[in-house]
């Protein structure tokens, strides 16, 4: 009998959207598995410069698969600086480890280098993870082709997370025959519509903000941050004045004093504010809402799983179309909203277009069938065959 493939990965820290997957794999696939973290973030509790908090994930991040944390000797050790994850003995690690092939989490940091140079002189094949894309900045400068051209090359298998995805890196020299989709996907075990206590805590949560039963809601969860735009949602939502309707905010950041100015101009209980929750908490945030929005035109919303999250408890989204999960999953007028980040207006009027159709049961009815379809094919099961796919082709090459 053939052994199951050694698989390796390389990842920066625990992550609450990866964990999920990992033990996925180690109890529904025959691959011995082992991730190779970098950092203690997500599980020891740690200041998140963007939330401007301290937290750590309240769901358990370290059991049901195998795993090992790398010492990182870096200064200030962290993923926002290329020296931020400096992990000398992660070669020595792996080789004793003997993988079939690593699969590699991103490569902007001094430890990824290492283990690029690593795993090409021991013929170790290499998979890369990324989900970078090129919308609204076209592509980029000809001496940063070139080098991702490079770097890319070194790899012998991709795992694109969707369209956006896919086209960036066909743009950079990826032949069509590396690349695997293996799309993004989150806990749907977690995010699951039929569980009583997830209706229990949304309806909680509604008495608590003082919302009628028959009150519309819009939801925006992530950070308070320019770039996600939540003051021009505030301004489109502000501009419409929707009857019975609220818009509720999750989270923290930098835009949450000029939010809470702007929200003092809005009529008593229409505008309200929840700070940030943490994973286990989110599926009543969902269920609260009629509609999630994110409204992002920044480069770096390279997906956007929130939205795969309220998808999955039936709750249609609105946003733009910088965020990278766009075109697989939200089909304007089909799946939920779409609208350009760079038309003045646009938001405030493809949110009145939302509201319109939440109104009309039938079409709210058709709506929900048609997200629940398209949903259905980002889940594990998915991403897993990609991977899979992906493996056999890097170690049979």
């Amino acid at each position: 009998m053939t052994p199951a493939p050694r698989l390796a990965v390389v990842l920066s820290h625990p992550n609450q959207y990866y964990i999920p997957w990992f033990r996925w794999l180690a109890a529904n696939t025959s691959l011995e598995l082992r991730v190779f973290y970098l950092w203690d973030a997500g599980v020891t509790a740690r200041v998140d410069p963007q939330f401007q908090t301290s937290f750590k994930w309240d769901v358990d991040l370290l059991s049901g698969y195998d795993h090992e944390f790398v010492p990182n000797t870096a200064r200030e050790p962290g993923s926002f600086r290329f020296s931020g994850l400096r992990n000398p003995t992660l070669p020595a690690r792996l080789a004793a480890w003997r993988p079939d092939a690593i699969l590699l989490f991103g490569y902007a940091y001094h430890t990824h280098l290492r283990v690029l140079l690593w795993a090409r002189l021991h013929r170790v094949p290499l998979i890369f993870r990324g989900d970078s894309h090129l919308l609204g900045r076209g592509a980029p400068p000809f001496a940063t082709r070139c080098a991702l051209r490079l770097l890319y090359a070194q790899f012998a298998a991709f795992l694109p997370v969707g369209a956006a995805n896919r086209d960036y890196f066909t743009l950079l020299g990826v032949p069509d025959h590396r690349l695997h989709f293996a799309p993004h996907a989150v806990d749907t075990a977690l995010f699951n519509p039929a569980e009583p206590s997830h209706h229990a805590a949304a309806a909680t949560l509604r008495q608590q903000l003082g919302l009628a039963l028959s009150t519309r809601v819009i939801l925006f969860a992530g950070k308070f941050s320019p770039a996600k735009q939540p003051r021009e949602l505030l301004a489109a939502f502000l501009a419409l004045h929707p009857l019975d309707t609220a818009l509720v905010f999750v989270g923290d950041g930098e835009e949450k004093s000029a939010l809470h100015a702007l929200a003092a101009t809005a009529p008593a209980g229409s505008v309200h504010f929840l700070p940030f929750a943490n994973q286990s908490e989110m599926p009543a945030r969902y269920l609260l809402a009629d509609l999630f929005v994110l409204p992002s035109r920044g480069h770096y919303e390279t997906w956007g799983l929130a939205v795969n999250e309220a998808m999955h408890l039936g709750v249609p989204a609105l946003v733009s179309d910088r965020v990278g999960c766009q075109r697989d999953l939200v089909t304007d007028g089909e799946t939920g909203w779409v609208f350009s980040a760079d038309t003045p207006g646009a938001l405030q009027e493809k949110l009145s277009h939302a509201l319109a159709t939440l109104a009309d049961p039938a079409a709210r009815a058709r709506l929900r069938a048609a997200l629940a379809t398209r949903i259905a094919g980002y889940t594990y099961a998915q991403t897993t065959a990609g991977l899979l796919a992906a493996l056999t082709a890097s170690v049979t090459q």
